[in-house]
């Protein structure tokens, strides 16, 4: 039986385009810090839009959907 996800809906700021993903991990409150974001994202454990982002800053923008464990964010 799989898991069932929460949904985080996380709106981005007046102004911003995007938000780098280790932030938005941390800003979702799915990991306590920023070093442990980094550690998720390093060793593979989050998928961007289904496929798996290694890249600690990348730029996460509005319709994405990023997961992490049982959390499914998908920014607005």
């Amino acid at each position: 039986m799989a898991n069932k996800l929460n949904r985080i809906i996380f709106t981005l700021r007046d102004g911003e385009e995007y938000i780098p993903l280790i932030q938005l991990l941390k800003a979702a409150n799915v990991v306590c810090s920023g070093s442990e974001a980094q550690e998720v994202v390093v060793a593979g454990l989050v998928l961007r839009n289904g496929e798996v982002e290694l890249r600690k800053r990348a730029k996460i923008t509005k319709g994405e959907i990023v997961v992490f464990q049982n959390f499914e964010i998908t920014v607005e």
